[in-house]
């Protein structure tokens, strides 16, 4: 993350949007005080995928166009 004052980033900002639009985070402060962080916009599609990925550690993939062989209890 880079921490930069608020006139070096007024002055700069197209070189710091250049940095963002790479990943990087760019905290901005005035007088020592932290006033905004700016990051890129999510990637929805690779947030996606690690959701995925994460659920398919845990989730039970079966073919579920196949019917399955448990009896129904008929009240």
């Amino acid at each position: 993350m880079i921490a930069i004052g608020i006139s070096d980033f007024r002055a700069h900002i197209q070189r710091y949007l250049n940095f963002i639009s790479k990943g990087e985070e760019i905290l901005i402060t005035s007088r020592g005080r932290e006033i905004a962080k700016v990051i890129s916009p999510e990637n929805k599609v690779n947030s996606a995928r690690k959701q995925l990925k994460k659920l398919s550690k845990t989730a039970v993939i079966n073919n579920v166009t196949e019917p399955i062989n448990a009896k129904w209890k008929v009240i």
